[in-house]
């Protein structure tokens, strides 16, 4: 296993989980969950896939992420 094909494995973990993030949100969304919930589920998910950007971008060395 090349070294690209490892860090993209150690990432899959935080896909799993931001996938379960964005599916937890559209199902919410679908059984008229009240809007609180709704939104702090979206803001879950909308963090999860933002790391998972982040990551993929760090590993396939494209431009580093400001942080704030």
């Amino acid at each position: 296993m090349s070294d690209l094909q490892k860090k993209i494995a150690a990432g899959e973990p935080l896909m799993q989980q931001a996938m379960s993030a964005v599916r937890r949100y559209h199902e919410a969304k679908d059984l008229g969950t009240p809007f609180q919930e709704v939104e702090r589920l979206r803001l879950e998910a909308e963090s999860l896939m933002q790391a998972i950007s982040e990551y993929q971008q760090a590993v396939l060395g494209g431009p580093a992420a400001t942080r704030h």
